[in-house]
């Protein structure tokens, strides 16, 4: 049987590759404690579950529904950026509902890119990015992330001949997988800087809220939305999950915001593929992003406590990696010995210890000579860890 073209760049993923390791790890007879999927381990808040177990009683809720039935979601998306960013958003032609962000990331650039056109995508970055360009046939530009440059890009090295045919860039700060933010200064140049080649500006946005500062206001100011730097939306799209700031990575609900024209493209490929959700996993979001937001207060706690146990153990066993102000992950820099070979230790390090971790080249070429671990356990278990890698290493 004969399979399309655009399938060849898609066989290898650093997710596939791991499960398959991990697999192998525990047919072995390994107790695995697995680091390597950013997978929040903590409940959604009970008002969101209640709100979705009390649309199962109602049957209009049962059937398909359409864009004008997620008014009441696309609203209250629009409320939290206005309360969040102090954005005016328009609900009806500036939102758009998506199955997680990775959804509208993976389908957007078939509204954009013709065959042969660039994205400039970050390198390293999350492997949806460059899977949604494979499959429109574009072109990636890797725009390498360096740790002397704060792993942010530097436009000026990006080639005339690739921006003549460039058509969009994807950012996506706080970083996953490096861990690093990006002030709004940053985002001002690239909007000008994509303003000036007319290339749409895809900011991808899941790590909004984990963000570890002394207060909220402190959070904010420390992770700018990129329509603060285009308040007139003039060529942005920004996509936000509730995967991470609420803990609903398994209901699969996020939403596209920005620029109008972006959002009416995207809802024609999605038009093509899917309708929406179940309206009670909508009616739930609507009852995170509108409730309280403790949840996401004690969201960040947890993680900042687990960062910190991990980053100290870390340090204690001789391995020094800078401590991150966002996300779940730690990006720690490979001992000499594994410089040039993360897959490798990956596997290795599963297969004698049990723990997963992702291989930074699995994020892009210049991730190689890192790893990314997920602080998705409790501090005892990330203790235990650490003193397996010890021994590893």
């Amino acid at each position: 049987m004969e399979f399309a073209k655009r399938l060849q760049p898609l066989q290898s993923n650093v997710f596939a590759d791991m499960d398959r390791a991990k697999a192998a790890a525990l047919a072995a007879g390994k107790q695995i404690i697995d680091l390597s999927l950013g997978s929040s381990d903590l409940p959604a808040e009970a008002h969101v579950i209640e709100a979705i177990a009390q649309s199962l009683y109602d049957p209009s809720t049962h059937g398909y529904l359409l864009f004008h039935g997620t008014l009441g979601f696309r609203q209250a998306a629009a409320n939290w950026y206005e309360k969040k960013f102090g954005i005016k958003v328009d609900p009806e032609t500036e939102v758009l509902p998506l199955i997680g962000s990775q959804e509208g990331t993976a389908h957007l650039p078939l509204a954009i890119i013709n065959p042969g056109d660039f994205a400039l995508l970050l390198d390293p970055g999350y492997p949806s990015h460059t899977g949604g360009v494979y499959l429109a046939s574009g072109q990636i530009y890797p725009m390498a992330l360096r740790a002397e440059n704060n792993f942010l890009p530097v436009f000026s090295d990006i080639p005339a001949p690739v921006l003549a045919q460039s058509r969009m860039m994807v950012l996506s700060y706080p970083h996953n997988p490096t861990a690093a933010i990006a002030p709004l200064a940053f985002f001002q140049e690239a909007v000008a800087f994509c303003q000036q080649h007319n290339i749409v500006l895809v900011h991808d946005f899941p790590y909004v809220d984990l963000v570890f500062a002394e207060s909220r206001g402190d959070r904010q100011s420390l992770v700018p939305s990129i329509l603060q730097a285009d308040p007139d939306k003039s060529i942005s799209i920004e996509f936000f999950t509730l995967s991470k700031s609420y803990n609903m990575g398994g209901f699969r609900i996020g939403y596209a915001i920005g620029n109008a024209e972006l959002i009416r493209a995207l809802r024609q490929v999605k038009a093509a593929v899917d309708f929406n959700q179940y309206r009670g996993i909508l009616n739930g979001a609507i009852a995170a992003l509108s409730g309280p937001q403790t949840g996401v207060e004690k969201a960040v706690a947890t993680f900042r406590q687990r960062r910190d146990t991990f980053i100290t153990a870390l340090h204690r066993i001789g391995w020094h990696v800078p401590t991150p102000k966002a996300t779940m992950y730690i990006w720690a820099q490979l001992p000499p010995a594994w410089s040039q070979n993360s897959r490798e230790f990956c596997t290795q390090l599963v297969e004698k210890t049990g723990v997963a971790a992702s291989p930074g080249a699995g994020f892009g070429k210049s991730g190689e000579g890192y790893v990314r671990f997920a602080l998705v356990h409790e501090p005892p278990i990330l203790e235990t860890a650490v003193e397996r890698i010890a021994e590893f290493l």
